[in-house]
């Protein structure tokens, strides 16, 4: 198989895994919370093309030493976590971070996640018919600033701050059901997907070295919450769909260099016959 040939088909691989990234992003602009994916490219592996001195020749065309490329591929994907809009729901139990910072909660599995979604609901405890927590649409335990479950009275009206701070009001009487935990990403780059708006540490990085609690930061630095609304997607549809037809017409020109690439080399061979 030819150089041509190889550069077009891995160029197409790469361009091919962009163009689901950015499938990913339109189909997941309605999510509240949803933070768009970027991609980045990089050069594979060039070769220098050595020439001997008996190909030297006078007039020769093709510079001495020229490299040659095979193509690019995808390298990383990033998550932009910058601010979506906000949009008022009324509903008690909904937060909207502003600022940059996560909820933590906890799977059904056991394992810590990180989310800026911030639909939330009172799940009954079905252990003690008295108490209920606060857990995220998919089910998952929103945690406190201890990193323990958020309980409150079955029944309970809540009244969330801006700092976090969950008071639970029943008839007369007012319970404090601690603080929600919000994290600041030092090193957002530790992050890693899990399944739509969750994230989680890559593997072998510390939680102490990626995010710091919020409230520890300058007063300037630190996020805060709003009760009654949600965060919406940062997602552009505008921008997702202009850059979705720039990557497919790219698609296009290297499946044309593929297809211009076999008909060389069958020509090629024609004439070796």
């Amino acid at each position: 198989m030819n150089n041509s040939m190889i550069s077009a088909m891995v160029s197409m691989s790469g361009i091919q895994q962009r163009l689901d990234l950015l499938s990913d992003n339109i189909a997941n602009m309605d999510n509240v919370g949803y933070k768009r994916k970027e991609a980045s490219f990089e050069d594979t592996l060039t070769r220098v093309q050595k020439q001997t001195s008996e190909m030297q020749l006078p007039g020769r065309a093709t510079p001495s030493g020229f490299n040659l490329g095979f193509g690019s591929r995808m390298s990383t994907i990033a998550t932009n976590f910058t601010q979506g809009s906000i949009k008022e729901t009324g509903n008690e139990t909904d937060l909207a971070i502003e600022g940059n910072a996560l909820f933590a909660v906890l799977t059904g599995d056991g394992v810590k996640a990180y989310t800026r979604a911030g639909d939330f609901h009172i799940q009954p405890d079905p252990q003690n018919p008295e108490s209920a927590y606060l857990v995220t649409k998919e089910g998952n335990y929103v945690l406190n600033a201890d990193g323990d479950r958020i309980t409150v009275p079955a029944g309970s009206k809540l009244q969330i701050s801006s700092e976090g701070i969950v008071l639970a009001t029943t008839g007369t009487e007012v319970v404090s059901a601690g603080r929600i935990q919000l994290l600041t990403p030092i090193r957002p780059h530790a992050l890693e997907q899990m399944d739509g708006n969750l994230y989680a540490l890559t593997f072998g990085a510390n939680e102490g070295d990626v995010l710091v609690d919020t409230a520890s930061l300058p007063q300037e630095q630190r996020a805060s919450l709003r009760q009654g609304a949600v965060e919406a997607s940062n997602v552009n549809l505008t921008d997702e769909m202009a850059e979705l037809m720039q990557v497919q017409r790219v698609y296009q020109l290297a499946a044309r260099a593929l297809t211009s690439s076999e008909t060389m080399m069958s020509l090629a061979n024609n004439l070796r016959g």
